[in-house]
């Protein structure tokens, strides 16, 4: 089809009414768009806008370069940019997820039914505006560099990659082809800027490179409000798949456009939103240097954030604010020092003290768990404080020891690795609790034997293995106190995992004297 033809289908010239086809004048690509644009918006009909946006496709598969992208001579009086990327955002808008009507409720899936397919419908579209953007960069006939089409790349640049990071994961609105789609289009956005990753192009080439990133911020600002940020169900994942592309040293330039949505996000009283503010708050943790975080306080009022979540019984939840806050603490901690405010009690000590509350009275096994899993990393912090708590923790290690923990035992692995450490950290307050730590290894070493349940027998050797290094270090810090105890079961004992672990208490023995 005629580029003259096509435009008479969109209405926007008129042939028949030319005597001379040949005298036929075909209008700037500027005006040409502008009117699109407005034919667009106004088409109602389902069906005849997934019509228009075939004409669209058709239209950038067939226009000239020159016609679409040049300045230089029938375009001078529009800034094509600003045409460019108002149109892309009409379309964009024609693939627009429905919007919640309040904050509180959530759309069906339902609702996203016909999502996928205007996705795609939308997507073919830019694919091919970016092949002939890509053609644009070369030299016009006419003499000119193609510069404008570098400005209508950066104009279109940042809604292409939210709409991508819109579609290009698994969610109820994306189906395969819209995903694959999705992610084809990131590797078009790719070449059209010139960058070799999707870091380059959000942080650009080098530490002073300029990236979109700030841009992109900028562009999802409006929907990262307070009132907002919950009304489009693709904001949120937008968000954090932006954030976890930026890393150091880029991404304490941004704190400021970045730290207000992720704390707005874990404080939701949704658990996964929760997880994923808590997550954000993270990489932010990690990816900004402690001086920025300690300026106005920021430091203080994530760890109040995170503090708050430690009182929610939800392992989802607590599995990412304990990582998250032993990763903040040491920040925290150096703070005080540098301001000459030491305390007594550490961050540490208070976030240790309400953990091992919990842990105490914990009784479902996936939070008992999570706790597990991350008691070693404090009690390691703590060091010798770790003192301080040794009554509450002596008595989490037997409870928790007593506990039958599935067939993982991920949480009796855990605890034994935590007492390891105490035993090596606070080895002179050992020997005043050593026959109760005793009792309760030998008690766990006697009942892994006799198991008979669905542990496998690696995890098995495991717990027998760390029961028995245990019994060493018990042994090292009371002066072979516990050889004296265990040759006298040895006398009366016929289980051969336990008589294994007393000869290898022995010989431990023997090597130390």
């Amino acid at each position: 089809m005629e580029l003259a033809e096509f435009l008479e289908k969109l209405k926007l010239t008129d042939i028949s009414k030319l005597e001379d086809a040949r005298e036929l004048h075909i209008p700037p690509s500027g005006k040409v768009f502008m009117q699109i644009q407005e034919l667009f918006q106004a088409t109602q009909s389902k069906q005849s806008r997934y019509e228009f946006l075939k004409d669209i496709r058709l239209l950038f598969e067939t226009a000239d370069s020159h016609w679409l992208f040049g300045h230089c001579c029938s375009n001078r009086d529009f800034d094509l940019s600003k045409v460019y990327g108002n149109l892309v955002t009409s379309l964009i808008q024609y693939a627009a997820l429905p919007v919640c009507e309040n904050d509180i409720s959530e759309l069906p899936e339902s609702a996203f039914s016909d999502i996928p397919e205007k996705a795609e419908t939308v997507v073919s579209c830019f694919l091919v505006l970016i092949q002939k953007l890509l053609v644009g960069k070369d030299p016009y006939p006419c003499g000119e560099s193609g510069e404008s089409t570098v400005l209508i790349c950066n104009s279109t640049v940042v809604p292409f990659v939210v709409f991508a990071a819109t579609h290009c994961h698994v969610k109820p609105w994306t189906s395969f082809e819209s995903r694959s789609l999705a992610n084809r289009l990131l590797n078009e956005v790719l070449k059209m800027s010139g960058s070799e990753s999707l870091a380059q192009l959000l942080m650009g080439k080098n530490d002073r490179g300029k990236g979109i990133v700030g841009s992109v911020l900028q562009f999802l600002r409006p929907e990262l409000q307070k009132h907002t940020w919950k009304l489009n169900p693709a904001t949120k994942h937008v968000f954090f798949w932006i954030l976890c592309q930026i890393t150091r040293p880029w991404l304490a330039n941004h704190l400021e456009r970045v730290l207000p949505p992720a704390l707005l996000i874990s404080d939701d009283y949704r658990i996964e939103n929760k997880v994923m503010g808590v997550r954000c708050i993270h990489h932010i943790i990690v990816n900004v240097p402690a001086a920025d975080l300690w300026q106005f306080n920021r430091a203080q009022v994530l760890y109040h954030a995170l503090f708050n979540h430690l009182y929610t019984h939800e392992a989802d939840l607590i599995q990412v604010v304990l990582p998250c806050l032993l990763d903040l603490l040491p920040i925290m901690e150096k703070s005080s020092v540098i301001t000459e405010k030491r305390e007594k009690t550490t961050y540490t000590d208070e976030v240790l003290r309400l953990v091992l509350t919990h842990m105490e009275m914990e009784n479902k096994i996936a939070l008992r768990r999570v706790y597990a899993k991350n008691l070693p990393c404090f009690v390691e912090r703590l060091g010798i404080s770790t003192a301080r708590h040794l009554k509450r923790l002596e008595k989490v290690i037997v409870g928790y020891l007593e506990v039958y923990d599935g067939p993982e035992e991920e949480a009796r692995l855990c605890v034994l690795e935590t007492l390891k450490c105490t035993i090596q950290h606070v080895w002179p307050r050992i020997p005043s609790r050593l026959e109760v730590f005793l009792k309760s290894l030998l008690k766990l070493i006697y009942d892994v034997s006799t198991d008979s349940s669905l542990t496998s027998e690696t995890v098995k050797s495991s717990l027998l293995q760390q029961a028995t290094q245990c019994l060493i270090l018990l042994d090292r810090c009371s002066e072979h106190k516990v050889k004296v105890l265990l040759d006298k079961v040895q006398r009366s004992c016929n289980n051969a995992d336990l008589l294994k672990s007393i000869s290898e208490v022995q010989k431990d023995a023997e090597i130390t004297n």
